[in-house]
């Protein structure tokens, strides 16, 4: 196996959030918005990963920053058969909210598949643009889902989490939050909320906006009131007649069919 003669970089690696290995620099966007690295053990696959990583860094960029309509500051990433997955299955990580703290990104390789390291990639991206709130919460995780869709043209589908929340008898996650970003029953929630609002004409940037201001004590039943102009009291039984009347049920995050939503 070969590979490009490559100028070894001067860049100080980062401390990643989990990954220990050797950390073989890829390159810099020409942005320079995003700084790639990749493990050397995925051989000619990982490396492609990686590649088509860089080459889309600063478009996944462009659009985060259209979402947040804030700036983004320069992160690295990594790619790596995270929690031994080479599908992109394994998911992907940063250890804090902000760019300061959580620019050392994470990704699961997806060999053969870039749009799903794109995606994951995002959905770290985008939790640095929350700028300290809503990560760590389940409406900032369902938030971060929709960013990372929006990218990847919906290349992580099999992470659905609405689905779970269906199952689990639809608990009102509307006008409650759940500190946790792990738990799919009420990421689940957020996910077919936002599906909800989207389908209703409210725009994903606005969406996300809103809820960056409202901040961690913020409810979805919050972000209704203030899209909407209705009051908050009413969101959860709007959007609870609205999922009853689905005529397939929720099976996927988008019940509402509100994607593509930009």
């Amino acid at each position: 196996m070969s590979h490009p003669l490559r100028k070894h970089s001067t860049k100080k690696v980062p401390t990643w959030p989990s990954y220990r290995g050797e950390s073989h620099f890829v390159g810099v966007s020409p942005g320079g918005w995003v700084t790639v690295y990749v493990d050397p053990r995925l051989g000619t696959p990982g490396f492609q990963n990686a590649a088509d990583l860089l080459s889309d860094a600063d478009r996944v960029v462009g659009i985060n920053n259209q979402i947040f309509s804030t700036p983004t500051e320069p992160v690295s990433v990594i790619v790596f058969a995270l929690h031994g997955a080479t599908d992109g299955s394994g998911g992907a990580d940063h250890l804090g909210c902000t760019f300061e703290s959580g620019g050392a990104i994470e990704v699961c390789a997806s060999f053969g598949n870039p749009a799903r390291v794109s995606g994951l990639f995002e959905a770290e991206l985008s939790e640095c643009s929350m700028n300290g709130s809503l990560c760590g919460f389940s409406t900032g995780e369902a938030l971060s889902r929709w960013c990372a869709a929006v990218v990847s043209n919906n290349a992580l589908a099999d992470f659905a989490s609405a689905p779970d929340w269906a199952d689990a008898g639809m608990p009102d996650f509307v006008t409650k939050t759940e500190h946790s970003d792990t738990n799919p029953i009420s990421i689940g929630c957020g996910m077919a909320f936002i599906s909800w609002l989207i389908s209703n004409g409210h725009k994903l940037p606005k969406i996300a906006q809103d809820m960056v201001e409202l901040g961690d004590a913020g409810t979805l039943a919050d972000l209704y009131e203030k899209l909407s102009g209705n009051s908050a009291d009413r969101a959860w039984h709007e959007f609870k007649k609205a999922i009853d009347a689905l005529p397939g049920g929720v099976t996927s995050d988008d019940p509402f069919g509100g994607f593509p939503p930009m």
